[in-house]
Parts: C-alpha cells; structure tokens; sequence
C-alpha cells in the first residue's frame, strides 16, 4: 500500500484569489474604461466588497443555484471584472458571451448553454433587445450600469439595474467551499464550421494554468517593481487569457480598456496608465505598429506582450522590440486548451544576437511542463518531435478539454484521449514547438504540404502590407495552389506583380503563391483572427492566371 502525503486538502477555487488581493493587495488600483469612455478608479478592496454584494445578489435576489450558467454579454470593464468572481466564486458558472458573434449563433449559445440571467452593457443591449424573444431560458437581464444610465425605456423583459441589486444586498459574503472541478466559466468556439461548442472550465484548471501564467509576470519584472497589466484581449475570449485572475494573484495593478479598441485609446490607456504588460492576438499589434509609426509615439513603460490566436509576423514582432522596446512574446493556445506552449524563452536565449533572438521568439512557444504533445500522420501513426516531421498536434494536460459541453460539436479527444487541436505543427527535440498551419488551411499542392502561416508572415513583412492571407484554389494538375490576399496599409498600394517580386527567394519556389489578389478590407472573426472560411467562400470560383 502506498504511503499518502501528510498535506492539507485545500480546493483550488477562484474566490481565493480575490480574498487574497483584498487582504494583501487592497490598496493597489484598478482602473476601467467605462462604456461611456470615463475612466473608473477602484482598487482590490474596494472592488471586493462590491464582489461580496454581487454574490449576495446572485445568489439571494437573483437566486442562482450551483451548476446554473449566468451569461454575460459585456466588455472588458470593472463590472464585468467583478462577475468573474461575484458569479463563479456563488458556484454559479459564469458563460461569457462574444458580442460580434452574429444574432443566430448568440441565440444558439444562450439557449445551448441554458443561462438563467443575461447580463449587458450599454452597448450590448441593443443585441439583447433584438434576440430576446428567441431566449428560451432567460428570466431575467441585468443592466450594468447605474440607476442614472438605465435606458429610458426597453423592450427587454425585467430589466433590472446592476448597481440596484449591489446597494440592496448585504454587504458580507460566506464563500462555500466548492469541488475545484466544479465548472467555473463556459467560453464558446468561435464556430467556423457547424455550431459555436461549449467549452466548460473548471476552478481547477484556471488557477493552475493562471499559477502557470505567474512566470510571464515574474520573468518580466526587476524584483519589486509594481507591475501594471492590460488584457486587450476581450473577456469573452478565453477568460481574457486569465489576466482577471492573475493581475489580483499577483498584486498587480489591473487596466481594464472597455470596449475602444482605436489604437489611439489603446495607447491613451497603455502608455497613461503605464502599463508594463499585455496580452492579444497579433492583429491590435498589426494595427498598433501602423498607428505608432504614423503618429511617432512610443512607450515609456510597456514591456511585453503575450501573443496568441494567430502567427505573429516576423517583421511585426523585429519592428516592436527593435523600435518600440516591446517583446511580443508568441505562445500557443487555443478556447480547449487556455496554456498550450510556454511564452519564455529557454534560459541563454536573451544573450544571443538580435536576429537570432527574433528566431527562436518565432516558434509557438515551447513545451511546457504539465502539457504532453503528440504528432501524428493522417492515418494516426505517430511522428517523431525532431524538428522536421510535421503532423496534427495532439496534446494532453490537466487544463485541457476532454469533452464539449452536452457532449455536442463532435469528440474532443482521440480514441486514445489525446486532444485534437486541429492545429498541424512540429516539435524539436529541445521542445520548441512551430505551428505550420490550421488541418482546415493547410494547402496540399501535388501531395505536399505548403504552410500558409509561412507565406503569409514573409508578405506582411512588405511595407505596404497590413495583412495578408494565403488560401488554396483549385488546380487541375497540383490539386490545390495558393493565392495570396492582401491588404495595403493605410495611405499605401501594392501590385501582384510588386508582393510575387517580393516574395521571390523569401520563399520556396513550389511555394510561391500562384496569384495575388488585393483587397479592402480582411474578414474577420470575433476574436479578431482572419476569417479564412468567408475567404474560401468569397474565392471558391477564382480561376488562377495560368489557368485561364
């Protein structure tokens, strides 16, 4: 018989978090970007005594029980702050609602994930008005604002007011000792094919990968030295990549930006408020880099930036740190799996030269400890990790998704239990991990596989290009072919003939794409990625030159 550990069993659970910044951090500040563009200053105590009234509501004047889902179809503000602890800390599961989701698929998750309270913003109300009468399970919605800013009049059903619940409730909150693998949030794909699915979060598996998130925030600072964090990624989008957990965990001060994503307000609130660190998808930096370099600002505080959701091209990634002394600092993940690669770079690397830093950074990250990887071919045969083999990446790990919500969207897992990331990738034997493409993107030209991630990073890198995107066309003889779509920077033009001289020799030859088509404006989706299935659709016909 085994000997048992003489340790004390103490649940994981989420509402230790804000406990602990009330207690130990209550004088360090939050500040929110308001709806209304105002900006809110709270700090830790402040803003737990009004978590403590907002459980109390949920849980006496709204009622919600254990296990039942509270939507929030809202922005990154103070209030939406105070629900990820107010809703998930009651045992209630908070479920996160992404507003640029189109109305079915917002019909579709409410009614899938069976919330019992839909609470809204100024701005998301309008949404809420359009499909309320197609919620079948909400009873009631919440307002979040105060008295003075509720609408003058609604079609919503019981519309009741944020700030009036929080006044009416008491003002002390008992928090119940809950199973760290009861749900915590629910957060939905963004649904590309078939219906959005439910991926349901766990106390458990959100502070151990926010304690895994503890390094990018350690690593990142002199000893001492008060850090100030802003997720421009949205709240709805993978619990904003944990910051609502880590920023208090740490004792961090928290900038909340709302919902102005301009890279002016952006920047009003990175550089004003002296933030030190942030995280989004390479897209805001794309638009960042452009809008700095037209202004001629920089920043005096900004340090780095977690990057995920999409490849981050390698010209954004030199022209950040080389100009603006910011480290963009790539990692993989995905909704199913919130901590899939680790950010840091292996110790020795900050000694190496510029070019060669810019190297290593351009991986998706590197193994981390509690992830295991797998590539396999497509008849499931495993592959070797030498740095060569690419195939679809399986992983496993603790705060990986098992199953999807209802068990509806498909399996989740292999038949062997690994997760299937529809990510295609290879790994290197000292654990650096590059993603080559989407198993849905990935263009296979005469039996061969041609990354459009690849392509894609070399075109941005043009200095007319804003964003570019590489999609497979039909070809008689190579089965598919791949056109580039690009889209010129602002005051800016670009040829095909201009980005193919471009890419001659930055490419392979078999690579290069067989015609370039100029546009606009790119798709994208609601977690600000480039919408390659509307691309697909929009190009289904395109006849290449060679062809016609």
């Amino acid at each position: 018989m085994s000997l048992q550990g003489l340790m004390m069993d103490m649940p994981l659970t989420i509402s230790s978090v804000i406990r602990h910044a009330a207690k130990y951090h209550a004088a360090t500040e939050i500040v929110s970007r308001t709806i209304e563009g105002d900006l809110f200053r709270y700090d830790y105590g402040r803003a737990y005594a009004r978590i403590q009234r907002l459980a109390n509501a949920v849980t006496g004047t709204l009622g919600a029980h254990p296990g039942e889902r509270v939507g929030s179809l809202a922005w990154n503000t103070h209030r939406h702050f105070e629900m990820f602890y107010g809703v998930s800390g009651t045992g209630a599961v908070l479920h996160t609602i992404n507003p640029r989701l189109f109305p079915d698929q917002l019909v579709y998750i409410i009614n899938h994930a069976e919330d019992r309270f839909l609470f809204v913003d100024a701005l998301t109300l309008p949404l809420a008005e359009a499909i309320a009468p197609q919620l079948t399970t909400v009873e009631a919605f919440v307002m979040m604002s105060d008295r003075a800013q509720m609408p003058a009049s609604t079609t919503l059903p019981n519309l009741l007011c944020y700030e009036d619940l929080l006044a009416a409730a008491a003002p002390e909150y008992a928090w119940p000792l809950l199973d760290e693998n009861c749900a915590s949030t629910i957060c939905y794909t963004s649904g590309t094919t078939g219906n959005p699915k439910g991926v349901v979060y766990s106390h458990r598996s959100a502070m151990l990968v926010t304690m895994l998130y503890l390094g990018f925030v350690t690593m990142n600072s002199d000893n001492g030295a008060r850090q100030t964090l802003m997720p421009m990624a949205p709240m709805f989008h993978g619990n904003a990549w944990q910051f609502p957990y880590l920023a208090p965990m740490t004792g961090s001060r928290l900038v909340l930006p709302g919902r102005n994503y301009e890279p002016d307000k952006l920047y009003e609130l990175l550089d004003g408020e002296r933030v030190t660190l942030t995280c989004g998808v390479p897209t805001f930096w794309l638009i960042i880099a452009d809008w700095l370099k037209r202004s001629g600002k920089r920043f005096s505080t900004l340090r780095a930036s977690l990057s995920s959701g999409s490849a981050v091209p390698r010209s954004l990634m030199e022209t950040m740190e080389r100009d603006y002394g910011v480290q963009i600092m790539q990692a993989w993940g995905m909704t199913e799996s919130l901590g899939g690669s680790g950010a840091m770079m292996p110790p020795g690397t900050a000694e190496l030269p510029f070019e060669q830093r810019i190297d290593a950074r351009m991986k998706s990250g590197n193994a981390m400890w509690g992830v295991e990887y797998r590539l396999v071919d497509d008849e499931g045969r495993e592959l070797p990790q030498d740095g060569k083999a690419h195939g679809h990446l399986r992983i496993r790990a603790p705060w990986a998704a098992s199953a999807y919500f209802k068990n509806e969207g498909g399996a989740a897992v292999d038949e062997q239990g690994w997760m299937k990331t529809g990510d295609i990738a290879s790994i290197a034997p000292n654990g650096q991990i590059l993603l080559t493409d989407r198993s849905k993107d990935v263009i296979k030209s005469g039996g061969e596989w041609i990354s459009s991630i690849e392509i894609e990073n070399m075109a941005v890198g043009h200095p007319a290009v804003m964003q570019a995107a590489v999609i497979g066309v039909a070809h008689p003889k190579w089965q598919e072919r791949p056109l580039l779509v690009v889209v010129p920077r602002e005051g800016h033009q670009v040829t095909p003939e201009e980005m193919l001289a471009y890419l001659k020799g930055r490419v392979a030859d078999w690579w290069m794409p067989d015609d370039v088509v100029v546009i606009d404006a790119m798709p994208m989706t609601g977690t600000g990625k480039v919408h390659k299935l509307t691309l697909r659709e929009r190009f289904r016909d395109y006849v290449l030159p060679a062809l016609r």
